[in-house]
């Protein structure tokens, strides 16, 4: 197959040489034609002419979804370079179960961009003292992710705060919703076939149910590590 990365395309009428040799999207050899033939057979197709190895001769033009191809290289160029970062979502030892569930929603988002989720007990005034509620919190927001997650560091004191780190199990959450911005482009006329590229699934994996030991109470103004 004819390599595609990393490359300045002419495509449909800014190919100007003439003969061409064509291939189809799934490597069939329809010859030497002419660019007029080759463009008008891209037409009747639904597809676009793309010269991928302008350098030989006759050069190689293939018929493809130059449009959906683009976009498809746009968005595994722009997955692969995510850095994985610790997301925070912050909790209250008064989170009731609703506000717990859109916790988890918020977390989810973040697991599904790859990021780690470092969930945050934020203590007011004598609420350090009731540190057992705050990890009755943790214990329902783990209930919630079930086998999903792995805990990182398990609820300890930093500072006036608790904190826990959970990261995802591979695919357990799937990949995020496409943002606005990631929507796919309209195409022309001439290229409404599918691009026909391979999609990778891997089967989730079942994992232990993350544990930790409660830690013990700690002085007013101590912290744990």
């Amino acid at each position: 197959m004819v390599a595609l990365i990393n490359q300045n395309f002419r495509c449909n009428e800014q190919i100007r040489v003439t003969p061409v040799r064509v291939i189809g999207a799934d490597n069939e050899q329809f010859g030497i034609l002419s660019n007029v033939e080759a463009l008008r057979m891209a037409r009747e197709a639904g597809v676009d002419l793309v010269e991928v190895a302008p350098n030989v001769r006759p050069p190689v033009c293939r018929l493809m979804n130059f449009g959906k191809w683009k976009y498809t290289q746009k968005k595994n160029v722009k997955k692969k370079h995510h850095e994985q970062q610790v997301k925070e979502v912050r909790v209250r030892p008064k989170t009731d179960t609703h506000d717990r569930e859109i916790k988890v929603k918020q977390a989810i988002r973040f697991f599904q961009k790859g990021d780690k989720v470092q969930f945050t007990m934020v203590f007011r005034g004598r609420e350090r003292s009731r540190r057992e509620v705050a990890l009755e919190v943790f214990k329902g927001v783990l209930a919630a992710f079930g086998t999903r997650v792995k805990v990182e560091r398990p609820p300890t004191m930093d500072g006036r705060n608790m904190v826990m780190i959970l990261s995802a199990v591979k695919d357990a959450f799937g990949a995020a919703p496409k943002d606005e911005d990631e929507a796919a482009p309209e195409t022309t006329p001439h290229a409404d076939a599918e691009a026909g590229l391979p999609t990778d699934i891997t089967d989730v994996t079942s994992a232990p149910p993350p544990k930790f030991e409660p830690q013990p109470a700690l002085p007013d103004g101590a912290s744990g590590t």
